[in-house]
């Protein structure tokens, strides 16, 4: 067993004794290189993918990137070249970034690059360690004013230096069983988007087939809907639901409506999500009263479905409360109707203007046509996927804390090995 040291440094703390530290300007040096004459392109750092073409990180997320004007110079952007670090602006959250491309960023990077005979895989993990990206984060203290992580904080932050043969070492043995973990983790997200893909599709088939596969069926007349069984109907949901235009009542608790989380409190809302509660004090009567059994129409249901309440309080006048009526039938059957991919599509349809700030309101909600089985079949249908999505969603949650099983085993191994607390097997 190796000899070890106390480095002096928290975020490090014991490393081998024959290993040493050294502050990050004493290994990097601050690149402030302005664009050149020869092919540029323009590069976006990532905590995910590190530093990459701005087009390719388009492909690879689907997102819109911040485009430059047209025109624009780019000799006047900060050079990157392979090999290169980025202190982005989310670096206190996700560490330094890493460049394998010749190209340009915007002059509000930092770039850095190593000074002397450096392996930059090892100072890679380095850089990624939660340990290192916590102690990042202490100096981002006033981040609420705008301050972000500097080349000069990070000069002074203490490094491991051990010799470039065993930083070798360190990296391959990392990249080796990294890879292994990534591909595992891979793996098991492929897994649970598949048990998701099915759980839409038992939702779908049941809210509108029923759950006899032998039923006679008919054309419903509704594109989304398809064929019904026979004894369903397809009806107006003016019929079946009513709006709520009640005002809440002082002191009432608040309530909020959200796609992951359902209507529940404003203040539980703000806990999960880690925010700041934003209460009415004042003007309490602007507030709309929301009851135990309605469905909430919110201002994000073309992309997630209606929610259901089981609490009774006050809640945004933005959103639109509707009371099922007595010949509703099974409000549970309309929870499970209301969240299935096939209604939340066609809900979609009608909220083209969504983009321009249009908010979904009961006269969206009565455009779309829905099945109507009758009610025991309703009950029937609304039994099966409490049962069936809850088995779906218990083995959704274990592969999650196989990933967070995983996530965990990942950093402790990069930490293990770039402080030397543990040591490349030979056979390795």
């Amino acid at each position: 067993m190796r000899e070890m040291k106390d480095s002096g440094i928290e975020w490090i703390g014991e490393i081998p004794k024959d290993w040493s530290l050294k502050k990050g300007r004493y290994l990097f040096v601050q690149r402030n290189d302005r664009g050149n004459d020869e092919n540029l392109q323009l590069l976006s750092p990532s905590q995910k993918f590190g530093v990459i073409p701005q087009s390719l990180l388009e492909d690879l997320t689907t997102q819109t990137t911040v485009k430059l004007k047209e025109n624009t110079d780019l000799s006047t952007l900060k050079t990157v070249h392979k090999g290169d670090f980025c202190i982005s602006l989310r670096s206190f959250q996700g560490g330094f970034e890493y460049s394998e491309y010749e190209g340009v960023v915007s002059p509000a990077y930092q770039i850095f690059y190593k000074k002397e005979d450096l392996v930059n895989t090892y100072y890679k993990y380095i850089f990624k360690d939660s340990s290192f990206i916590s102690k990042m984060n202490s100096y981002t203290m006033s981040l609420r004013d705008g301050k972000n992580i500097s080349y000069f904080d990070f000069g002074n932050t203490y490094l491991p230096l051990p010799t470039v043969c065993e930083q070798q070492q360190i990296a391959d043995y990392l990249d080796t069983q990294c890879s292994e973990i990534d591909a595992t983790a891979e793996d098991i997200q492929k897994e649970i988007s598949l048990l998701e893909e099915y759980k839409k599709s038992v939702i779908t088939e049941a809210v509108t087939k029923g759950l006899n596969p032998d039923a006679e069926m008919k054309d419903s007349g509704i594109k989304w809907i398809g064929k019904i069984p026979i004894n369903w109907q397809a009806v107006n949901p003016r019929w079946l639901f009513a709006q709520r235009k009640d005002r809440a009542k002082k002191g009432m608790e608040q309530y909020t409506a959200s796609q992951k989380y359902g209507v529940i409190s404003q203040k539980d809302y703000m806990n999960r999500i880690g925010g700041s509660i934003v209460t009415v004090q004042k003007d309490f009567d602007i507030l709309k009263m929301v009851c135990e059994g309605d469905f909430v129409i919110h201002m994000r249901s073309f992309q997630g479905g209606l929610e259901y309440s089981e609490h009774t309080g006050s809640i945004s006048s933005a959103y639109v409360m509707l009371i099922p009526k007595k010949n509703t039938g099974e409000c549970r059957y309309f929870k499970w109707l209301f969240k299935s991919a096939s209604y939340i599509n066609a809900l979609q349809s009608t909220s083209n203007l969504i983009r321009d700030g249009q908010a979904m309101r009961y006269s969206n909600f009565i455009q779309i046509i829905i099945p109507y089985p009758p009610l025991d079949e309703q009950q029937q249908i609304a039994d099966f996927l409490d049962t069936k999505c809850s088995e779906i969603d218990a083995i959704i949650a274990d592969k999650k804390r196989q990933l967070d099983i995983l996530a965990e085993y990942k950093k402790s191994l990069i930490y293990e090995y770039v402080t030397g607390k543990k040591e490349v097997p030979i056979n390795e």
